[in-house]
């Protein structure tokens, strides 16, 4: 059943599909998700060996919930059409989703006082694959304090309301095109 999606929500599937095609041939697949977390794990050299594979691991599990619930003809890819389809249902990811955002949060926070210092959050989402420009204005919108860091669970709300199509107005629609323009 495919329901009608706001210009918006077409625009973050299209981003989400880009990101997570990380090799960029165009389906998503196991490789792009160890890709990714390669990058990410990369860009977080502070961050424990513990951190790190929970990281690795969030997104083995991401993927496993994403091919189990979108790879229709089981070939082990992912195509834009089936993509389309569940990407801004998070509950069709079951913990998936909740895992990611905290290693991700985890990852940003190394000595672990739950802040996020800018030029971790800038090294995460730009390893992810965001343009550094609005990965900028998020962290801006997030409020940061007089130390120029923000709070770790706003950065969860913040990873949760991206994959959430019935939010919008929320900081995290400064990482779409066409919301953020």
């Amino acid at each position: 059943m495919r329901t009608e999606r706001s210009a918006g929500a077409q625009e973050r599937i299209r981003l989400v599909f880009t990101l997570f095609d990380v090799n960029g041939n165009g389906v998503v697949e196991a490789e792009d998700f160890a890709l990714m977390a390669t990058r990410v794990v990369e860009a977080a050299p502070r961050s424990s060996e513990n951190d790190k594979q929970a990281m690795r691991d969030a997104l083995d599990g991401w993927w496993a919930a994403l091919a189990r619930e979108l790879d229709r003809d089981r070939d082990g890819r992912v195509d834009y059409e089936e993509f389309g389809s569940f990407v801004l249902v998070p509950e069709r990811f079951g913990t998936a989703l909740d895992t990611f955002a905290r290693a991700l949060a985890a990852l940003g926070d190394p000595d672990g006082d739950g802040r996020i210092a800018r030029p971790d959050f800038l090294a995460l989402m730009t390893a992810i694959g965001f343009r550094p420009d609005r990965t900028t204005a998020l962290f801006d919108a997030f409020g940061p304090d007089s130390s120029d860091r923000v709070a770790v669970d706003t950065w969860i709300a913040g990873i949760r309301d991206y994959y959430a199509p019935q939010k919008s107005g929320t900081p995290v629609d400064l990482l779409v095109p066409a919301a953020g323009a």
